[in-house]
């Protein structure tokens, strides 16, 4: 009665919210109220549902739209970004190593090229000077031997001699005394003998007379040539050789007619080819003289 009295003189709002109040209570009684062990009709209310994180495994979804919400945050998008970047790091680490490994062994290849090349350089070097060398040797020995075969021929011809030229002086009969026709034969051969080395004079000395007094009247003659030769044109006594033959005619002689009937000296200018070399020969000179010839 109480109550009735009491909604009696409620306003009409209040009582409306009362009743609200009254409808929501009376569940939540029932629910407390049910015994330990029976299942409930009702499905769990919101608030009682698991939260998907309890029942569900963590994704890397974000918010309500998922991987596919267009709105996604930075922090998600550098967490997909992120893995890229660090493989485009390692990359770029890759390829920079790479380039610099490339650079190195260019770079060694470079330098082993170039010492490989220096050394071929010098090896060609070493081998042209080898070359010239060779032939610098080669030039040496063929000269040594021409020397050696010139030095042959020399020492071959050191004792060859050859006539080149030969005067005929005449004395009057048992004389030695030398006319002026006979001292310009000898001055005239003397003169051919002026500065020219690698000669010899020999003398045959003819004068008539049986055995020694023949040879010691021919002797005279051949010393009284000799004498004017050393002392009017320093010829030297060690190329001058006379014989004292008599009346004996040389063996060159061209007629065999007996002794010889007149005193006379024949000399033979002979000459060494090889000692005479570079000079001017005698014979060229007594020929220009007009000193008697063979």
């Amino acid at each position: 009665m109480k109550l009735a009295m009491t909604a009696h003189n409620m306003f009409p709002g209040q009582i409306a919210v009362l009743i609200l109040a009254s409808a929501m209570a009376i569940p939540a009684v029932a629910q407390q109220a049910q015994p330990a062990g029976q299942p409930q009709d009702t499905p769990p209310s919101v608030s009682q549902q698991p939260s998907p994180s309890a029942s569900q495994p963590a994704t890397d979804k974000e918010g309500f739209w998922g991987h596919l919400n267009p709105f996604a945050r930075k922090k998600w998008v550098h967490k997909r970004i992120d893995p890229l970047r660090d493989q485009l790091s390692e990359l770029d680490e890759v390829n920079a190593r790479n380039s610099k490994d490339i650079k190195d062994v260019d770079s060694r290849a470079q330098a082993g090229i170039q010492r490989a090349q220096n050394s071929a350089d010098q090896a060609n070097q070493a081998a042209l000077a080898a070359g010239s060398q060779a032939q610098t040797a080669n030039g040496l020995a063929e000269g040594a031997s021409s020397h050696v075969a010139q030095l042959n021929t020399t020492v071959n011809g050191l004792d060859q001699y050859h006539k080149i030229n030969d005067v005929e002086v005449a004395f009057r009969s048992g004389s030695p005394v030398l006319s002026a026709a006979a001292r310009k034969q000898l001055d005239d051969l003397a003169t051919s003998l002026t500065g020219h080395e690698g000669y010899i004079i020999e003398m045959e000395a003819h004068a008539p007379g049986r055995g020694s007094v023949g040879i010691q009247h021919s002797e005279r003659l051949a010393e009284a040539v000799e004498r004017y030769l050393v002392t009017q044109h320093q010829i030297p006594v060690y190329r001058m050789h006379y014989v004292a033959l008599g009346n004996v005619r040389s063996a060159e002689a061209s007629d065999d007619s007996g002794p010889v009937h007149h005193s006379s000296v024949h000399i033979r200018l002979m000459e060494n080819s090889l000692a005479a070399q570079g000079a001017t020969s005698p014979h060229d000179v007594a020929t220009s003289t007009g000193a008697e010839r063979p």
